[in-house]
């Protein structure tokens, strides 16, 4: 890979990326100028290293080219007062160098996670802040994620930063009593992380490979800050129980495996114990919160595969507990899903057509459990469409082709 700099530039932009805006913006207190400090250290990564060659330390050469970019900024803009401090680090730093330039400089990541979930930046735009400026993801990968345009999310992202920029926000872990405040969007930006990358199981798209392995990092971490959290814990053994089975989530010709048929024998046996233990230090704390809950949830799918028995009661009373926690649309439909298997089908369906019709319009999931359970109540037209509308809001392939496998037996 060395031998070609385009790959190496993008190998350290995905790998990097958010430790170097982190360690950028926690000196400036700039995430916007840190942004275009680093893209323009990497266009002139891609002018420079084909001609000269790849450093020997990319991401050290890209840190003080960016540092070079922020302080001829800041000279040329007559810097603010309250930003002189820092751009006079950033020029003792090069005038003397530091550990820093050898690549060993300091992760700030966690530090950022919080600075996006400061009580002064509006609260909805906390997780996209985090998922771009931590981890990389681009405004329109967001702006789908979230059902926004892209023009109005890159708005709405612009915006939070100057604001993080005006209101001087310091970049540093709050203390205990401002934690619970921002925890939650700390929290829920991680696993937005993680989804992202767990959504992309073929790894074709270069923006979230190795977005799952981030996430886990970035809550261990958080851990280790706070242990006593029950919550982050919870995160924890939800991640470790999806990433245990990601190796049967695929047959070997590439085709979508649902987790009731996935063979356990290639779970990861060591990650499901490690995600019942951190699941057990969370339940000991008797405060259930959203992430313990979808853990549990997790926990007993895995155990009814594995002894080929699933307790769908146990599953709907889980499930009840989350939409009592969390009401979101996706743990209305789990709970309408496990209804059907503890109850009946036609059970379950009044569970859904109990669901905001505004919520399921273009929600994929919602469709497809639709789409199962009016085939097994023989009310095959009404199934057809529900198949097509699932396979329509489809973007895995994989998945897609398995739907359309179900639709064909109609």
């Amino acid at each position: 890979m060395r031998d070609d700099p385009g790959l190496v530039v993008e190998h350290v932009a995905r790998q990097s990326y958010g430790r170097l805006i982190a360690f950028l913006s926690s000196r400036t207190r700039d995430v916007a100028a840190a942004e275009d400090a680093l893209s323009d250290a990497f266009l002139s990564a891609l002018a420079t290293w084909p001609r000269d060659g790849v450093p020997g330390k990319p991401e050290a050469w890209l840190l003080t080219t960016a540092r070079r970019r922020l302080i001829d900024r800041a000279r040329h803009d007559r810097v603010r007062e309250d930003a002189a401090d820092s751009i006079r680090l950033l020029l003792q730093q090069l005038a003397h160098g530091t550990a820093m330039d050898d690549g060993g400089f300091p992760d700030e990541r966690l530090k950022l996670l919080f600075v996006c979930a400061h009580p002064d930046v509006d609260r909805g735009v906390h997780t996209p802040l985090m998922l771009q400026v931590v981890l990389g993801l681009d405004a329109a990968t967001i702006a789908s994620a979230f059902l926004a345009s892209p023009a109005a999310m890159g708005q709405r992202l612009s915006r939070a930063k100057a604001r993080i920029r005006d209101a001087g926000i310091a970049f540093e872990v709050p203390d205990r009593n401002e934690l619970p405040a921002r925890l939650d969007a700390v929290l829920d930006a991680i696993y937005a992380a993680y989804g992202s990358g767990w959504d992309d199981v073929a790894g074709s798209d270069p923006r979230r490979v190795g977005l799952a392995q981030e996430a886990v990092w970035l809550v261990r971490t958080l851990l280790q800050l706070l242990p006593g959290e029950p919550e982050a814990r919870g995160l924890l053994a939800l991640m470790l129980y999806c990433e245990a089975r990601r190796p049967a989530r695929r047959a070997a010709n590439g085709d979508y495996v649902p987790m009731s048929e996935q063979d356990a024998r290639l779970w990861n046996a060591a990650m499901i114990d490690e995600a019942e233990r951190e699941l057990a230090a969370a339940s000991s704390h008797q405060r259930a919160g959203r992430f313990q809950l979808e853990a549990a949830l997790q926990s007993a799918h895995v155990e009814g595969v594995r002894c080929g028995r699933t307790d769908w009661n146990g599953i709907a009373v889980l499930y009840e507990g989350l939409v009592r926690v969390t009401p979101t649309v996706g743990a209305f439909v789990g709970r309408a899903a496990a209804i059907a298997e503890a109850e009946s089908p036609s059970a379950g369906l009044g569970a859904l057509d109990r669901i905001d019709p505004s919520l399921t319009k273009n929600y994929q999931p919602y469709w497809a459990v639709r789409a199962h359970l009016l085939r097994r109540t023989g009310r095959e037209p009404e199934a057809l469409d529900a198949f097509d509308r699932a396979i329509g809001l489809t973007e895995d392939g994989a998945t897609r082709q398995f739907l359309l496998r179900r639709r064909a037996t109609l």
